[in-house]
Protein backbone atom coordinates (compact mmCIF):
# COMPACT_ATOMS: atom_id res chain seq x y z
CA UNK A 1 0.00 0.00 0.00
CA UNK A 2 2.86 2.34 0.62
CA UNK A 3 4.38 1.87 -2.50
CA UNK A 4 0.91 2.91 -4.40
CA UNK A 5 0.93 5.79 -2.36
CA UNK A 6 4.16 7.13 -3.20
CA UNK A 7 3.34 6.34 -6.84
CA UNK A 8 -0.18 8.60 -6.69
CA UNK A 9 2.19 11.47 -4.55
CA UNK A 10 4.63 10.87 -7.73
CA UNK A 11 1.34 11.30 -10.44
CA UNK A 12 -0.44 13.66 -8.59
CA UNK A 13 2.37 16.16 -7.81
CA UNK A 14 1.41 19.11 -10.57
CA UNK A 15 -2.10 18.32 -10.65
CA UNK A 16 -4.41 21.16 -9.96
CA UNK A 17 -6.46 19.49 -7.13
CA UNK A 18 -3.25 18.18 -5.51
CA UNK A 19 -3.08 20.75 -2.86
CA UNK A 20 -7.10 19.21 -2.09
CA UNK A 21 -5.68 15.49 -2.16
CA UNK A 22 -3.28 16.35 0.49
CA UNK A 23 -5.31 18.39 2.94
CA UNK A 24 -8.42 15.47 2.83
CA UNK A 25 -5.11 13.15 4.64
CA UNK A 26 -6.20 14.99 7.62
CA UNK A 27 -9.30 13.00 8.18
CA UNK A 28 -9.11 9.69 10.07
CA UNK A 29 -8.95 6.72 7.23
CA UNK A 30 -8.38 8.76 3.72
CA UNK A 31 -4.97 8.25 2.95
CA UNK A 32 -3.86 9.12 -0.50
CA UNK A 33 -5.26 6.52 -2.55
CA UNK A 34 -8.86 7.43 -1.27
CA UNK A 35 -8.47 11.51 -1.14
CA UNK A 36 -6.95 10.83 -5.03
CA UNK A 37 -10.18 8.54 -5.84
CA UNK A 38 -12.75 10.94 -4.49
CA UNK A 39 -10.94 14.10 -5.60
CA UNK A 40 -10.63 12.61 -9.35
CA UNK A 41 -13.70 11.18 -9.48
CA UNK A 42 -15.27 14.34 -8.07
CA UNK A 43 -13.27 16.81 -9.83
CA UNK A 44 -13.61 20.16 -8.39
CA UNK A 45 -15.61 19.95 -4.89
CA UNK A 46 -15.95 23.31 -4.74
CA UNK A 47 -19.27 23.59 -7.37
CA UNK A 48 -21.43 21.47 -4.93
CA UNK A 49 -23.16 24.89 -2.47
CA UNK A 50 -24.36 22.60 -0.10
CA UNK A 51 -22.94 19.48 2.06
CA UNK A 52 -26.44 17.39 0.87
CA UNK A 53 -25.70 18.18 -2.85
CA UNK A 54 -22.52 16.29 -2.67
CA UNK A 55 -23.88 13.56 -0.59
CA UNK A 56 -27.07 12.90 -3.44
CA UNK A 57 -24.14 12.99 -6.14
CA UNK A 58 -22.39 10.62 -4.16
CA UNK A 59 -25.49 8.34 -3.86
CA UNK A 60 -25.63 8.34 -0.21
CA UNK A 61 -28.63 9.83 0.54
CA UNK A 62 -31.96 7.70 0.80
CA UNK A 63 -34.53 7.34 -1.76
CA UNK A 64 -38.07 8.82 -1.08
CA UNK A 65 -41.59 8.00 -1.98
CA UNK A 66 -43.91 10.68 -1.32
CA UNK A 67 -47.99 11.93 -1.79
CA UNK A 68 -49.54 13.77 -0.06
CA UNK A 69 -48.56 13.82 3.68
CA UNK A 70 -47.01 10.89 3.49
CA UNK A 71 -43.48 10.72 3.09
CA UNK A 72 -41.63 7.07 3.18
CA UNK A 73 -37.59 7.26 2.71
CA UNK A 74 -36.22 4.08 1.87
CA UNK A 75 -32.88 2.85 1.29
CA UNK A 76 -30.14 4.93 -0.57
CA UNK A 77 -30.81 5.92 -4.18
CA UNK A 78 -26.66 4.36 -4.90
CA UNK A 79 -27.30 6.71 -7.60
CA UNK A 80 -24.18 9.17 -7.69
CA UNK A 81 -20.55 7.76 -7.92
CA UNK A 82 -19.64 4.57 -7.43
CA UNK A 83 -15.85 4.52 -7.01
CA UNK A 84 -16.06 7.84 -4.76
CA UNK A 85 -19.15 6.82 -3.00
CA UNK A 86 -17.21 3.00 -2.07
CA UNK A 87 -14.30 5.45 -0.91
CA UNK A 88 -15.59 7.10 1.93
CA UNK A 89 -17.45 4.02 2.80
CA UNK A 90 -14.01 2.32 3.40
CA UNK A 91 -12.94 5.25 5.30
CA UNK A 92 -15.66 4.89 7.29
CA UNK A 93 -14.25 1.53 8.69
CA UNK A 94 -11.19 3.54 10.87
CA UNK A 95 -14.08 5.24 12.85
CA UNK A 96 -14.93 2.24 14.58
CA UNK A 97 -11.95 3.33 17.04
CA UNK A 98 -12.08 5.38 19.91
CA UNK A 99 -10.63 9.48 18.82
CA UNK A 100 -7.00 9.85 19.13
CA UNK A 101 -4.06 11.43 17.29
CA UNK A 102 -1.47 8.66 16.62
CA UNK A 103 1.92 8.93 15.17
CA UNK A 104 0.84 7.68 11.62
CA UNK A 105 -1.63 10.84 11.69
CA UNK A 106 0.28 13.26 13.28
CA UNK A 107 3.47 12.69 10.61
CA UNK A 108 0.88 13.30 7.60
CA UNK A 109 -1.16 16.66 8.85
CA UNK A 110 1.75 18.08 10.77
CA UNK A 111 2.32 20.20 7.65
CA UNK A 112 -1.44 21.09 6.93
CA UNK A 113 -2.81 24.44 8.34
CA UNK A 114 -4.32 24.35 11.96
CA UNK A 115 -8.06 25.04 10.60
CA UNK A 116 -7.64 22.14 7.92
CA UNK A 117 -6.50 19.86 11.27
CA UNK A 118 -8.90 20.74 13.73
CA UNK A 119 -12.05 19.68 10.78
CA UNK A 120 -9.75 16.58 10.67
CA UNK A 121 -10.12 16.43 14.34
CA UNK A 122 -13.96 17.51 14.49
CA UNK A 123 -14.81 14.87 12.34
CA UNK A 124 -12.86 12.08 13.84
CA UNK A 125 -14.62 12.86 17.59
CA UNK A 126 -18.02 13.60 15.82
CA UNK A 127 -17.58 9.62 13.38
CA UNK A 128 -16.68 7.72 15.96
CA UNK A 129 -18.98 8.82 18.64
CA UNK A 130 -22.05 8.34 15.66
CA UNK A 131 -20.58 5.25 15.09
CA UNK A 132 -20.61 3.80 18.51
CA UNK A 133 -24.24 5.34 18.80
CA UNK A 134 -25.47 3.98 15.87
CA UNK A 135 -23.97 0.62 16.46
CA UNK A 136 -25.24 0.52 20.12
CA UNK A 137 -28.64 0.93 18.63
CA UNK A 138 -28.17 -2.51 17.05
CA UNK A 139 -28.23 -1.08 13.20
CA UNK A 140 -27.00 -3.09 10.52
CA UNK A 141 -23.04 -2.37 9.89
CA UNK A 142 -23.58 -1.44 6.23
CA UNK A 143 -25.65 1.25 6.97
CA UNK A 144 -24.02 2.70 9.92
CA UNK A 145 -21.08 2.77 7.03
CA UNK A 146 -23.22 4.36 4.80
CA UNK A 147 -24.30 6.75 8.00
CA UNK A 148 -20.52 7.85 8.62
CA UNK A 149 -19.61 7.71 4.41
CA UNK A 150 -22.50 10.23 3.87
CA UNK A 151 -21.27 12.34 6.94
CA UNK A 152 -17.14 12.29 5.76
CA UNK A 153 -18.85 13.24 2.61
CA UNK A 154 -19.49 16.73 4.58
CA UNK A 155 -16.04 17.25 6.08
CA UNK A 156 -14.47 15.98 2.63
CA UNK A 157 -16.19 19.44 1.16
CA UNK A 158 -15.51 21.87 3.85
CA UNK A 159 -11.63 20.60 3.98
CA UNK A 160 -11.86 21.27 -0.01
CA UNK A 161 -13.42 24.50 0.39
CA UNK A 162 -11.00 25.64 2.46
CA UNK A 163 -7.75 24.95 0.96
CA UNK A 164 -6.46 27.05 -1.94
CA UNK A 165 -5.75 25.44 -5.84
CA UNK A 166 -2.78 25.19 -7.27
CA UNK A 167 -2.60 27.82 -9.96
Amino acid sequence: MATLDRVIDDAILGWHFAPVVDALRALRGVNTTIAATVVAETGDITRFETPRQLMAWLGLVPSEHSSGNTIRRGRLTKTGNAPARTMLVEAGWSYRHPPKEGYPYLKRSAHLPQHIRDIGWKAQTRLCKRYRDLSRTGKPQPRVLAAIARELAGFVRDIARQTPLKA
